[in-house]
């Protein structure tokens, strides 16, 4: 919803009712193209719809000039697999904001946590696990895996990173730490912005053996010797160490640049100052400049 600043009133995001929405009036803002096709997610996602259905509708936006178009915002590949499997309507969510860029930003994909979620609550409800793995186009087995997906994993780490896309391989990594390093390398993860199963892999040569769920067991990083890895260990502490000095002040150090730049910018408006800087101190005012040309 969003609020009207001049009336102080609430308007909808969307309107109230989904309505089916022949494909053929749908106009997507993109095509999907035969690499998507091609890969695991897509046919998951096919597979989904032909077990059990479209669970998420589409969202289209009224055509201003064409009251008979839709103009898709979001759902690109929920209405390709629609057509090519021959459907005639689609079930579709009305926005009220023609920004699809708008949309996109504040829309939530599904993380990998949100999805073992989603899969303990479809079991919970009676959804035979064989129906549940044909709908996601994965073996039985690999449901069972994503079932355990957090069996291991510390609740404090599973929350940091509930929202995130990590690999599933990534949570077998962390599943070899003690809770508090599981704790310590989730919150690298966020900071960095890095989930993959390498930067996981990275976090754990890192770690001391003490730190191990079994420490009696060596780590083997594949290209490293014990001494490499030992070194990898010495480095990863002396980092975080760092990391956690600058995390302290970023924010304030953040503010006093913002506040200098802005004192500068003021001083060197004025012709008075710009004249003395030039006759006594000509080094310091291109400096000046380039502080005023730099995005706050």
């Amino acid at each position: 919803m969003a609020r009207s600043r001049r009336s102080g009133s609430i308007n909808m995001a969307f309107e109230k009712d989904l309505i089916q929405v022949p494909i053929e009036q749908i106009c997507p803002l993109y095509a999907i193209r035969k690499e998507t096709k091609d890969t695991v997610k897509y046919r998951q996602v096919v597979a989904s719809i032909k077990d059990v259905g479209l669970v998420e509708p589409l969202v289209v936006v009224r055509e201003q000039s064409d009251p008979e178009k839709y103009i898709l915002l979001d759902g690109h590949i929920r209405l390709a697999i629609l057509s090519d499997l021959g459907e005639q309507n689609a079930p579709c969510q009305i926005s009220t904001d023609d920004e699809a860029f708008t949309y996109n930003k504040r829309i939530s994909r599904l993380a990998t946590i949100q999805e073992h979620k989603m899969i303990l609550r479809a079991l919970k409800r009676g959804v035979p696990e064989e129906r549940l793995a044909r709908a996601l186009n994965v073996n039985v087995k690999s449901l069972q895996d994503k079932k355990r997906l957090l069996d291991g994993i510390c609740p404090e780490a599973a929350e940091l990173l509930k929202d995130k896309q990590v690999a599933q391989t990534g949570f077998q990594i962390l599943k070899k730490m003690m809770p508090m390093r599981q704790i310590e390398a989730a919150e690298l993860m966020v900071t960095m912005n890095k989930y993959t199963v390498s930067y996981a892999r990275s976090l754990l040569a890192a770690t001391p053996a003490s730190r191990l769920k079994d420490p009696e067991t060596p780590k083997a990083i594949k290209g490293m010797s014990r001494q490499q890895l030992e070194l990898m260990e010495r480095e990863s502490a002396n980092l975080e160490r760092e990391l956690r000095l600058v995390e302290n002040t970023y924010g304030r150090d953040h503010l006093d640049l913002v506040l200098a730049r802005g004192y500068v910018s003021k001083l060197i408006t004025s012709a008075r100052i710009t004249r003395y800087l030039e006759k006594y101190h000509s080094e310091f005012l291109p400096e000046f400049e380039k502080i005023k040309e730099t995005k706050a």
